[in-house]
Formats: C-alpha cells, structure tokens, sequence
C-alpha cells in the first residue's frame, strides 16, 4: 500500500504565548501515530514571546509540521478555524485539536479514531469528567461547578448525555469537515461548542472518551463569565435553528 494512504489524520494545534509547552507537546505525539499523521499545522495566533522560534525549530525538524502565523491575535476561534479548514482542504479522514499547553493528550488520539470508526461516530470529544479525575487534576472548584451546570442545560437543549462540552479536545471525521460551514462560527472561546451545536443540527453522532485531566501553570485566556454568556448564546442560537441554517 502506498504510504501516503496510510496517512489518514491531521493534526492542528492552536498557539498563543506557548513557548514553554509547545515542544513538549509535539514530543508527546506518538512514533506509531505519526505513521498516520498527514500533516501537523501549528497555528501561532499572534504570540509575543518565542512561540515562533519553537515552532520553525520544530518544523525543520519534521517535514510533516507545518508553521502558521497570524500576524495579530486573532482569537482562539479563529485559530481553530484556520487549522480546520487546512485540515479540510489536505485530504485528511481525520482531523484532531490538541491544545498547546498541554492540557490534552495527544497519545490518545488514535483511540478516539478506533472509537469512531466501531461506534461510527462524527465528532468524538475528550471528557476530563468522565474520567473522574477533573478536581484532582487540578481544575479549579468553580469551573467544575460551572461546567456542570451549563452541561445540564447543553445536554438538556441537545438532548445528549455528555459529560463536558467544554474541553477543546475534539476529533473530526471526514463527514463533519465537508458539512460544517467554519467560517460562520465564532473567532472566540464558543468556537467548539458552536461546531457542536452545528453537528448535533445536521442529526451527526457525537461521543465522548474519558481524557485525564491536567492543570499546572498554563496561563488561561479565557474569561469564566463572557464564556458563559457565549454558551447560552449558542443555545439560544441552536433553539433558534440557526445552526440548521448555516449548514444546510
């Protein structure tokens, strides 16, 4: 079989100010999933440190890593978004998020692959409460409160039964990057929620896996209570039909 044909999954990695983590992020990624890895875009949403530098020093290193650089912070939606889109446009089966601060583990992206294929699943999201390991992971009280209760009014409006909306840590299939119109999604923190929303409109399957969780010394850029709005913005949006809408 041909080689390229094994390479069935793309990796993005949105980054903003991770020169600390994002090498070690990278060196995470397994040897054997590499073997699958079309191409991993690091997309640098206007850092300020030397995000950059880690970034060309890993790419020379590795002709399958491919640098982005925004010229300005753009958000991380956005970032998201232009790695979904590259994702989109290279050919990819799969396509998968990991975060530059090391929060999610990219050692388990495969499994998410195995799990989508036998369960046929369109969208897989990795869930730090599932795995019952969120507080002494280190997430703060107040998030894990917070998140419980926008949880139970997103699974009330989806009419789903996940366990966290919000981890960031999703798995794309083929079928969500040719249905969903990205770029009418939000350049913010609701970016994910909003692919969620757009793929739970079109009646796609969305799981979940239990992921550790991992807080250390990562700055977080995101404000608790605009996000919150945002969340129930998206509901609203969803009840609204508005997602339907953008991508039919």
């Amino acid at each position: 079989m041909d080689s390229m044909k094994k390479r069935y999954l793309s990796v993005f990695i949105p980054a903003y100010n991770a020169e600390l983590q994002i090498e070690k992020v990278v060196k995470r990624i397994p040897d054997d999933l590499w073997q699958s890895v079309n191409r991993l875009y690091i997309i640098n949403d206007g850092s300020t440190d030397r995000t950059q530098d880690k970034v060309d020093m890993l790419s020379s290193a590795n002709k399958l890593i491919v640098p982005v650089k925004f010229d300005r912070n753009r958000g991380y939606g956005s970032a998201v978004k232009a790695g979904v889109e590259l994702c989109k446009k290279d050919g990819c089966q799969y396509a998968a998020c990991v975060h530059a601060d090391g929060q999610y583990p990219p050692e388990y992206i495969q499994r998410f692959i195995e799990c989508m294929r036998k369960d046929g699943y369109d969208l897989i999201q990795g869930s730090r409460i599932a795995s019952g390991t969120a507080i002494s992971g280190g997430m703060p009280l107040y998030k894990y409160v917070a998140g419980k209760c926008l949880t139970f009014l997103e699974n009330t409006v989806f009419k789903l039964k996940l366990t966290d909306y919000h981890s960031g840590f999703l798995v794309y299939s083929r079928n969500v990057l040719n249905r969903i119109d990205f770029g009418r999604l939000s350049s913010s923190f609701d970016f994910d929620l909003e692919v969620i929303a757009s793929v739970r409109a079109l009646d796609l399957a969305i799981g979940e896996l239990p992921i550790p969780t991992r807080y250390a010394d990562e700055i977080s850029y995101l404000n608790p209570v605009t996000y919150g709005l945002r969340v129930l913005k998206v509901l609203c949006k969803y009840c609204l039909g508005r997602y339907k809408e953008k991508n039919t």
